[in-house]
């Protein structure tokens, strides 16, 4: 599952209504004031929480309308019950008992393949009409949308549904953990939560095997359950390594640090000096290049290593947020770090043990441990990098 990044509040001051003796009030004045207070509200909610549904919202499939057409009488009905979510700037978006809650899926099938579409709902910001009104209040509004692009930021998922070619029948998952096509997926759905402190971005090469990447996907998952403090973005990032500097941490298996280009040693060369972490991983199986890897860092990067036993007892791969002593064993191997000037070196199968591994034979124990070090790891690079650009001023 990809989980969605929701950006800080704009940097923009904010103003208040004048207020003095004699001062006359209107209707845009008094939408001045209370704009200043509403305003002031979303910077706090959109600064501390992630936006979401906070109860109710589900989705189930439902009958026509009685007054529905002939040609809209058909399987494709969805009916949402009632619920709050809150979105980005914290507006409460209240559906309720009271009005039609039900909606159509009009997405054609596709020819060939399939197609995803989501049902998402969003704040509507009510108008204000400049005349009086029968009533003193206005209700405040919200609308369903379908799309076949993932939600913006403003929208709140629902439900999402994978259509596939011939007429479409929905219908509820046999397996609400796994759903078939034409069957309402309600997986993703996100729940209104506190902000997590920090988001760290993690790369690899475009050359990446598929087993690298689940790995370092695995430990990504891994994050938000350990430690929720911290956010990993996932999918993984697939980068050439001239192009480094969105991404806090950059993985190297030992093979492709020996195969950098000059412009590509260059461009690492430079990250480094901006704060950015390249983690460099010598498999058990690759163990006769660990002396040309420290070769490499020592020549190209001008950087000397300190082995794990000489770390500073209080540095933040051995403490934070979990503290380690010694690093354990990975398929009855020893794990060995280095680190120096940005690089972190490991020797050993640790990213093997992030994830759940072809023979199922990695015991529970050795998996937390690794993702526990993983997130060490991850958390380093991103306090490298934010404490950096800070003194650069980026």
């Amino acid at each position: 599952m990809a989980h969605q990044i929701f950006p800080s509040p704009s940097i923009n001051p904010l103003q208040r209504l004048h207020v003095y003796d004699s001062l006359m009030m209107n209707a845009e004045r008094w939408h001045l004031a209370h704009y200043y207070h509403r305003h002031r509200q979303n910077i706090h909610y959109q600064s501390l929480n992630d936006p979401g549904v906070v109860s109710g919202l589900g989705v189930r499939v439902t009958a026509p309308p009685d007054d529905a057409p002939a040609k809209f009488r058909d399987q494709r009905w969805l009916e949402i019950q009632p619920g709050i979510a809150i979105d980005l700037e914290g507006n409460p978006i209240i559906v309720d008992s009271s009005i039609d809650r039900r909606f159509r899926i009009s997405t054609a099938a596709p020819t060939t393949g399939s197609v995803t579409v989501y049902l998402v709902t969003s704040y509507v910001e009510p108008q204000n009409p400049g005349l009086r009104q029968s009533s003193d209040l206005i209700r405040e509004w919200f609308r369903f949308d379908e799309k076949t692009s993932p939600p913006n930021e403003r929208e709140i998922e629902l439900c999402r549904i994978r259509l596939s070619p011939g007429t479409v029948q929905l219908e509820n998952p046999t397996d609400v953990l796994f759903p078939e096509v034409n069957q309402l997926d309600l997986r993703y759905r996100p729940q209104a939560k506190a902000r997590p402190q920090s988001v760290v971005r993690l790369a690899t090469t475009l050359n990446a095997s598929d087993r690298t990447f689940y790995n370092l996907a695995y430990l990504m998952q891994s994050v938000e359950v350990l430690y929720p403090a911290l956010q990993g973005v996932t999918p993984i990032g697939q980068i050439m390594l001239t192009e480094v500097n969105d991404y806090d941490l950059v993985y190297l298996t030992a093979w492709q640090a020996l195969h950098l280009e000059p412009a590509e040693l260059n461009a690492l060369s430079q990250y480094l000096q901006t704060g950015g972490v390249i983690l460099i991983e010598v498999s058990s199986k690759s163990s006769k290049l660990t002396r040309d890897i420290k070769n490499l860092i020592a020549d190209e990067f001008q950087i000397t290593m300190q082995t794990w036993q000489t770390l500073n007892n209080q540095h933040p791969l051995r403490t934070q947020p979990f503290l380690f002593a010694a690093l354990g064993r990975i398929n009855e191997k020893n794990i060995q770090l280095s680190y120096g000037g940005g690089i972190i070196l490991l020797e050993g199968d640790l990213s093997d043990a992030w994830g759940i591994d072809d023979n199922l034979t990695l015991e529970r124990n050795d998996i937390r441990t690794a993702q526990e070090l993983g997130i060490n790891i991850l958390n380093f690079a991103l306090q490298r990098r934010k404490i950096t650009l800070q003194l650069l001023g980026s």
